[in-house]
């Protein structure tokens, strides 16, 4: 084993405990959610058991990090994002954020209007805020209704009945902030 893979492999144990800490989470109800044994995962966390990929991959899955941040790989040369977009109900979603918890950031992108556009409102735990990219957006809320262009924003309560889409004839692209039990973005003026 090279100095390199042996300074990767050590600093996986701080960074796993770091996790689960801010996670809020034990050894106990972690050994459940992985099927590792606590014993295991506290060897792992202290560096006295040496990690192998059938351990690291449901931590990582656990954690809701990429393998390579949990191993914190060397950097490749390659400054690339890949994201991987999700398709959800005919409009398309790019997780923009990698940490597990708290206010999550996505680009959604919405079909041209009448394509695939669901009409059931929805309601589920959280806050949202958004912020339309390109294109129009007509975003029910409630008894409301309002349409939305390029530069506007808007934020909810997502257990308010609501449904967003496009307005036009071309997709909408929106950067969407949501806080899964409710916690809301903070945007703040800077004081200079």
């Amino acid at each position: 084993m090279s100095d390199t893979e042996y300074d990767v492999l050590a600093g996986v144990g701080p960074r796993l405990r770091a996790l689960r800490r801010a996670r809020g989470t034990t050894l106990a109800e972690l050994a459940t959610e992985t099927g590792l044994t606590a014993s295991t995962l506290s060897r792992l966390e202290t560096g006295r058991l040496r990690p192998t990929l059938e351990q690291l991959l449901p931590l990582a899955r656990a954690h809701g990090v990429p393998l390579d941040e949990l191993v914190a790989a060397p950097p490749t040369g390659d400054p690339r994002i890949h994201m991987k977009p999700v398709r959800r109900s005919g409009y398309t979603v790019v997780p923009l954020t990698r940490r597990a918890g708290g206010v999550q950031a996505y680009k959604v992108i919405y079909p041209p209007a009448g394509r695939s556009e669901t009409t059931d409102l929805q309601t589920h735990e959280g806050y949202e805020w958004f912020y339309v990219l390109d294109g129009h957006v007509r975003f029910v809320l409630g008894e409301q209704e309002f349409h939305l262009g390029p530069g506007e924003a808007a934020e909810f309560d997502t257990r308010i009945p609501h449904r967003i889409g496009s307005a036009g004839r071309r997709p909408a692209e929106l950067l969407t902030l949501f806080g899964p039990q409710g916690e809301r973005a903070h945007l703040s003026p800077s004081h200079h």
